[in-house]
């Protein structure tokens, strides 16, 4: 089920029952269905090993051939997994572009910036080897960069320059959809939100539609327009992104916004709380709710019951069973 609300504005991508599966009992992606329309920004959280960036790699079929992938990945209506290897080049970096996580492992160390920069332009056929520099230069001006920073090695930049390059790489040929996997992972704190402001601020100038990775409920309610949480491999929550961090309704939503502190404001005055336990194995996971061996609030017929998405306000999902028919969660909010 597709969770996303009518914008009015034509969905961009849309993911239908997507499932990616290594081997025969690895299941890293389990029937995810979420729709972005043009223009607009969606997050998508959850810890470490909950599929998020197998997600953003199965978007334009970077995943191993191990991988099984199985569902509908609709870009512009186009089904990327049943693409011929000719359009499916022509869509990467062209059609959508991919932000990968930690810029100094994503490029090439024995080779100029500029000219990997450069590169998406001269494969795809657009621009002249004196049109595509001329092109890096002004990308790297966008991003904040000297023109000059072109002649560099991946090693002369600090983390937040090769970020800001990595940026400019995805802006190259000016795709209509950005995957940021992650695109602060290592930064400190205040290059952390200079690279999120910069991408905001391209994103708004250029009307591009944006898919956003993170840990981080607190960056991506403040960039995304919406927000889904995943949880061993599947969307457990999914609604207006400001909703999903102050008032999740799935327990892992609200252990995720526990979890961080909310400097300033006077109504939370608490110390974060950690979620004890770890993600469950993909190869052996738990029956019923994958999330009840750590659910402080799970009935017995969690650990024997999958829940579906319910509605749990306008716009605003969770697969939860205290989520009642009318769209009321049984279980209270971070306090």
């Amino acid at each position: 089920m597709s969770t996303a609300t009518n914008t009015g504005a034509p969905p961009l991508l849309e993911l239908r029952d997507l499932h990616v599966t290594y081997g025969t009992d690895v299941h890293a992606v389990r029937g995810v269905s979420l729709t972005l329309p043009a223009g607009q920004k969606l997050g998508v959280a959850g810890e470490s090993g909950c599929g998020k960036s197998t997600l953003a790699l199965a978007l334009l079929r970077l995943l191993p051939a191990s991988a099984r992938l199985s569902g509908e990945i609709l870009l512009d209506g186009e089904d990327v997994l049943t693409m011929k290897w000719g359009r499916l080049r022509a869509v990467r970096w062209a059609g959508a572009s991919l932000v990968f996580q930690g810029a100094m492992h994503s490029l090439n160390a024995v080779h100029r910036v500029g000219d990997q920069i450069a590169e998406p332009l001269l494969v795809h056929g657009l621009a002249t080897p004196d049109a595509a520099r001329r092109r890096t230069a002004d990308l790297l001006e966008q991003v904040g960069l000297p023109a000059a920073r072109a002649d560099a090695y991946p090693h002369e930049l600090s983390g937040g320059q090769r970020q800001r390059v990595m940026i400019a790489m995805a802006l190259a040929c000016d795709p209509q959809l950005i995957v940021a996997d992650e695109p602060t992972t290592a930064l400190d704190v205040m290059i952390q939100a200079q690279i999120l402001r910069l991408i905001e601020q391209l994103v708004a100038e250029k009307g591009i539609s944006l898919l956003m990775i993170s840990h981080d409920l607190a960056v991506l309610a403040d960039t995304c327009d919406r927000l889904a949480v995943m949880y061993a491999g599947r969307v457990v929550e999914e609604g207006p992104a400001s909703t999903v961090h102050t008032a999740a309704q799935h327990p892992y939503g609200l252990a995720l916004s526990a979890a961080f502190p909310r400097i300033g404001d006077p109504a939370s005055r608490r110390a974060p709380r950690g979620l004890p336990g770890d993600p469950p194995d993909p190869a052996l996971l738990p029956s019923g709710c994958t999330f009840h061996p750590r659910c402080p609030v799970a009935l017995n017929a969690c650990a024997t019951e999958d829940q579906a998405l319910r509605e749990a306000g306008r716009g605003h999902w969770a697969a939860c069973v205290h989520v009642g028919a009318r769209g009321t969660s049984a279980h209270a909010g971070p306090g």
